[in-house]
């Protein structure tokens, strides 16, 4: 919701996607490099002392943005004020670390489970752009942001309520471990996920401008969230199917199937007409495979990190995902920009092969691991 709302909020008052998509990038790249030590306080300190106030002090960034924009601020405020919510904590990565406390040892069942949570992401994916939309469009541009607000403050709350499930703190002896940085197979797989994150940021602004460009603003949430949608019912089917063989070689093949199916948008817009309904169409089948290589990606990473810290090796996944949306968004902007917003669809078609190339010349320097 934050970032579909900020797009749309300052496209809509200062006139352009290249400042929308600058600015949601300069957030997401603050975002990036403060999460790790968020994550390494919530590794010492434990995941409720630290997630709340670090919540609060991002939802005060995400007012502020609200504030610059309705009172017309100049540009430099937007960046400044977007940059102050890089202590939004990694919920995402805190649920897993649960899931992976709660299933130690048993390989099978946090398949399942981190199948089930890449489903529910996907679930928030597929509403958030949606709600964003109309909120923005029916009521008034910064009631996105508002609501957004509120959810994550509630979000959060309730989630470090549940004390049972919260695994324990690891003070600093689990601090002065091995950094998940230097742990074998880990960098390789970083930078895959900073090509798989520039196929989520571009191809959110590529979306909102196509849709602004057909005259219906409002419906870009919707056709996000069909993507959204695909992505949900694949992570749900491979978490029941349990696919056999070793992660690395599942995760192969799924970024391998990431590839030509984020080429559809593209063939759609181009090709197809140009309307939303077969790019709607398009992006339900590229999200088919989005899913099962977070799924993969995301256990790789909890079989690689060392002891003590996953929520900060996880966060790390996340920091280059955040990254890659960074880069994405920024580059998408510009090529809508300077181009349309039809070819701009050749970005994420770009950074999925990206990815594919990364995970094909890195297949052989992991360890196998478990199914």
């Amino acid at each position: 919701m934050f970032s579909v709302s900020a797009v749309i909020m300052i496209a809509g008052t200062r006139g352009s996607y290249a400042l929308a998509g600058a600015v949601t990038a300069t957030g997401l790249a603050a975002t990036a490099v403060v999460a790790p030590w968020t994550a390494r306080l919530v590794d010492r300190h434990g995941q409720a002392r630290v997630a709340v106030p670090a919540t609060a002090v991002a939802a005060l960034g995400s007012l502020a943005l609200l504030l610059c924009v309705r009172l017309g601020t100049p540009d430099w405020t937007l960046f400044a004020a977007y940059a102050a919510t890089a202590t939004t904590p990694n919920t995402g990565g805190m649920s897993r670390a649960r899931w992976a406390h709660l299933l130690e040892g048993d390989p099978v069942r946090l398949h399942t489970a981190n199948s089930f949570e890449q489903a529910v992401d996907e679930l928030c994916f597929m509403f958030g752009p949606v709600l964003a939309a109309l909120l923005c469009g029916a009521l008034f541009p910064e009631a996105g942001t508002l609501v957004a607000v509120v959810l994550l403050l509630t979000g959060v709350l309730v989630f470090s309520a549940q004390r049972s499930t919260e695994p324990p703190a690891r003070g600093r002896t689990g601090a002065g471990s091995t950094s998940p940085l230097r742990a074998p197979g880990i960098p390789p797989l970083l930078i895959g996920f900073l090509a798989t994150g520039a196929v989520f940021g571009s191809m959110e602004v590529v979306t909102i401008a196509f849709a602004d460009a057909q005259g219906h603003r409002a419906a870009a949430g919707v056709v996000l969230a069909l993507q959204a949608a695909g992505s949900c019912a694949a992570g749900l089917l491979y978490g029941v199917l349990r696919p056999g063989g070793s992660v690395e070689r599942r995760f192969l093949l799924s970024v391998g199937a990431m590839a030509p199916l984020m080429s559809l948008p593209l063939l759609a817009a181009t090709l197809g007409g140009g309307g939303l309904v077969t790019l709607g169409l398009a992006l339900l089948i590229a999200g088919m495979a989005t899913a099962p290589t977070m799924v993969t990606a995301m256990t790789l990473l909890q079989h690689r990190t060392p002891e003590g810290r996953l929520n900060e090796g996880m966060t790390w996944a996340v920091t280059g995902l955040l990254g890659g949306i960074a880069c994405g968004a920024a580059v998408g902007g510009v090529v809508v920009e300077h181009g349309s917003a039809a070819t701009g669809y050749a970005v994420p078609v770009g950074a999925a092969a990206t990815a594919l190339l990364i995970a094909l010349a890195t297949a052989r320097t992991g360890r196998p691991s478990a199914t």
